[in-house]
């Protein structure tokens, strides 16, 4: 399971137009795993395996009166390294770090297992692992240093339920309008 924030049509829009001149997006012998412009998402908080979702809700409908904020695709990135490697999209915002903060507190009072790593916020364009050569993968790093999208407001968080595999499906379990 994990928390999340969706970009509005429009923005992912405008991204997907950006993403669609990368060489990640190209077609080539070896598959890139592209995200698609509908699973674009903000991972807020990882929460990991959770058989019983009812913590998870309470803890997201703690959330509920955190202030909206507004937020923008802005640069990019990669993590990880070799075939575990992804490229993503960073973030601008200047309320993102404070909210993700009050999740944490959220997820600790409810005794929810989540990532403890310093929190990367950012958007998964793919995950070309080894598959681009360097001269690409810098081209596309490049390109996503000087892209700034719109901005949008994050005035939403679901609480999701994916199931891994070859083609991964997402699924809303529950939403809460943040204040």
């Amino acid at each position: 399971m994990f928390m999340a924030a969706y970009p509005p049509q429009d923005v992912r829009e405008h991204f997907k137009s950006m993403v669609d001149g990368l060489a990640v997006a190209r077609p080539r012998e070896r598959s890139v795993r592209l995200h698609s412009a509908e699973r674009w998402h903000l991972t807020v908080a990882f929460i990991g395996d959770v058989e019983q979702p009812d913590e998870a809700v309470a803890a997201l409908d703690e959330i509920k009166n955190a202030a909206a904020f507004t937020v923008r695709i802005a640069g990019g990135k990669t993590l990880g390294r070799g075939q575990f490697r992804h490229l993503v999209a960073q973030l601008e915002s200047d309320g993102l770090e404070p909210f993700g903060r009050a999740v944490r507190r959220a997820l600790k009072r409810h005794r929810l297992p989540y990532d403890r790593r310093p929190w990367q916020p950012h958007v998964t364009i793919a995950r070309p692992g080894e598959v681009l050569s360097r001269e690409e993968l810098g081209g596309d790093l490049d390109t996503l240093a000087a892209y700034r999208g719109p901005l949008w407001r994050v005035d939403e968080i679901r609480l999701m339920r994916s199931q891994l595999g070859p083609k991964p499906e997402y699924e809303t379990v529950a939403a809460v309008a943040l204040a």
